[in-house]
């Protein structure tokens, strides 16, 4: 994690500019583009958790929930 979550947070600018790539990208479908986000979204958090895993329970020193204490909502459906 940063030391300054400012400096990490990207600019309204950059929002912009990044938003407007996504939806040309999506041929102009702003639906389509939020799809594509959440594709990715999932993507991403699936290879979090793949790295976490991977991750020593020493260096990692209790910093994330073992997969067993871990409570999500699909557990709980």
């Amino acid at each position: 994690m940063p030391a300054n979550p400012e400096t990490a947070a990207p600019l309204p600018v950059d929002l912009e500019v990044a938003a407007d790539q996504v939806i040309a990208a999506c041929g102009g479908d702003a639906r389509e583009a939020v799809k594509a986000l959440i594709i990715a979204n999932g993507f991403l958090e699936t290879q979090l958790d793949e790295l976490r895993r991977q991750v020593s329970a020493g260096y990692a020193r209790g910093r994330f929930p073992r997969a067993r204490d871990r409570k999500d909502e699909a557990d709980l459906k």
